[in-house]
């Protein structure tokens, strides 16, 4: 009893709760010694926010035309492509002005080419006016010589200088007539004569009023936020849905103003997404810092100048690229939280081989692709109407002004003789 008595004595309780709190000291002193180690050689060169979002492109599918939805082939989670119809608007009305603006340029190219076709026949008729010309100056001249010698009357020299006069009156005549329809023709094709081109606009006008019935997907991507039924009535500007391209995404991370100094565009970012858990890590870098804070920039703005005032500490958007392949393998979805660290080393690059998504967005292929379509159609349009004519006009009918030249020619050749 003695003994166990000794071993509990005072002074001895006192000699442990030293030996504990100087262990407890040493273990403080070597975490902080640690920890300091770390924030020297790399704590201090990374900057984390857990005040992280994924962000991305929500690209809005309006109609450009007054219609009735008759057909409705998408929904929300729906993947598409770009340049897949999602919606059909009623075309009725739209194929009947087409159908009228085929059938005027159809109308406008035939009668142009006809004058083009008529130039010739006054290039003809100019050609046989002056044939006719020489010929009645030919004969003129004949019968005056024989007049003189007394072997022709003077009946026959006044008629062969009349036919001189009237001869000269009608090259005249046809000359003027060509230089008009030539001033009206200008020196264009037919495919590029004004009436033609105002034609074909129409055309190009009915064509992409008839396409655009057709509401198709400006991007690929995931259909969200449908709000359009069959049968309702939609104007120019409506918003039907929005389509979000999955592989166009990015993270904007809300640094604090104090943790801006060391962030730079091209650093190498590591995230973390709640959804995945810490076992899946995403790798970026940096490429764009917000040129202002967040409240900067928000729908009212605050007005410091006015009451009390309490500091608040800012924060700035930084935009941060994620790495393609990793997408690919862990999608992300718009709004998800993510927990984010920008290594900050002054030398501190993402590698080059480190290839991130490109924010940008590309719709011009889709609505490029009908403006060819409708120069397609009104190319058939003109050559249908325009080529054919001008062959059946220029070779195949005799006009009557060349008629009239060969009648002519053989009168003289007569009179001559």
């Amino acid at each position: 009893m003695a003994e166990e008595k000794g071993l509990n004595t005072p002074d001895r309780q006192p000699r442990r709760r030293r030996v504990a709190l100087g262990s407890l000291a040493a273990l403080f002193a070597v975490a902080g010694a640690a920890y300091t180690g770390y924030w020297l050689t790399t704590g201090r060169y990374h900057e984390s926010t857990e005040d992280a979002y994924v962000a991305g492109n929500r690209v809005p599918v309006m109609t450009e035309v007054h219609g009735t939805v008759v057909a409705l082939l998408a929904d929300n989670t729906m993947p598409v492509r770009q340049g897949q119809t999602i919606v059909r608007l009623d075309d009725t009305d739209a194929r009947v002005a087409l159908a009228q603006a085929e059938a005027k340029l159809a109308s406008t190219v035939r009668r142009i080419n006809a004058e083009y076709a008529k130039e010739k026949q006054l290039e003809a008729e100019t050609a046989t006016r002056k044939a006719s010309l020489a010929l009645s100056e030919s004969d003129y001249r004949r019968n005056r010589n024989l007049h003189a010698k007394g072997v022709a009357s003077t009946e026959v020299l006044e008629h062969s200088a009349a036919d001189v006069e009237v001869n000269r009156h009608e090259l005249a005549a046809a000359e003027q007539a060509l230089e008009v329809l030539r001033a009206d023709l200008g020196h264009t094709d037919l495919a590029h004569h004004p009436e033609v081109e105002l034609a074909a606009a129409e055309v190009r006008a009915a064509y992409l009023a008839l396409e655009r019935t057709k509401i198709v997907a400006p991007v690929a991507g995931f259909v969200a936020n449908r709000n359009v039924q069959v049968g309702q009535q939609v104007d120019p500007g409506e918003p039907l849905m929005a389509v979000v391209p999955s592989d166009e995404i990015w993270i904007d991370a809300n640094f604090k103003e104090s943790q801006l100094d060391g962030i730079r565009i091209g650093q190498p970012v590591v995230m973390h997404a709640d959804a995945y858990g810490g076992s899946v890590a995403f790798h970026g870098k940096v490429i764009g810092i917000g040129a202002g804070t967040g409240s900067a920039f928000s729908v009212l703005p605050p007005q410091n100048a006015t009451g009390n005032w309490i500091k608040v500490v800012q924060r700035v958007p930084v935009r941060i690229g994620v790495a393609k392949d990793e997408i690919e393998d862990h999608r992300l979805q718009i709004g998800l939280s993510m927990e984010v660290t920008v290594h900050t080393r002054e030398d501190a690059e993402a590698p080059d081989s480190l290839e991130v998504i490109d924010p940008a967005t590309y719709t011009t292929s889709v609505y490029d692709a009908r403006g060819t379509e409708a120069d397609g159609l009104i190319a058939r349009i003109i050559d249908a109407n325009g080529a054919s004519s001008v062959e059946e006009t220029s070779t195949s009918r005799p006009t009557r002004f060349a008629q009239d030249a060969r009648l002519e020619a053989r009168e003289a050749s007569g009179n001559g003789g």
